[in-house]
């Protein structure tokens, strides 16, 4: 069963379901040993934000270890927002071309070190919206 790229039209699927395929899209993307080198020896708290959907996570970035929590941080270093989900997940399916269209906020050198963080997120999130199954097989929608 294939899945259809997401076209300019809203998510086909809910606010919860979206949570958990973000969920399971940053544990896969904590496993990459490419990622986890790159933040090896950092300490950053992230927010990420879908406006439209009132959707917050906070994403910390603690020594090598991508950690995620639902609640937003009060004082993030960085934060990265996109007014609406269908902005987002278009620029899920865009890849690489579409880093450079993230609203951020924050220092730009927080900016270079979670650009690798975003891009293997976007790569594992596309993965998990082909195939929305946890690791124990069970669907994510």
């Amino acid at each position: 069963m294939e899945t259809q790229p997401l076209a300019s039209a809203s998510p086909p699927f809910s606010k919860r379901a979206a949570r958990r395929m973000i969920q399971r899209a940053f544990v896969l993307a904590g496993r990459e040993r490419n990622v986890r080198q790159h933040i090896r020896e950092t300490r950053l708290t992230t927010l990420w934000r879908i406006e439209d959907w009132e959707l917050s996570w906070t994403v910390f970035l603690d020594r090598g270890r991508i950690a995620l929590e639902r609640r937003p941080a009060k004082h993030p270093e960085l934060t990265l927002t996109w007014p609406t989900a269908e902005e987002f997940f278009l620029q899920v399916e865009a890849g690489p071309a579409a880093l450079e269209q993230v609203e951020r906020e924050g220092d730009i050198s927080d900016w270079r070190t979670v650009q690798i963080v975003l891009k293997t997120f976007f790569d594992c999130l596309r993965e998990v919206l082909r195939d929305p199954v946890d690791e124990n097989g069970d669907p994510l929608i």
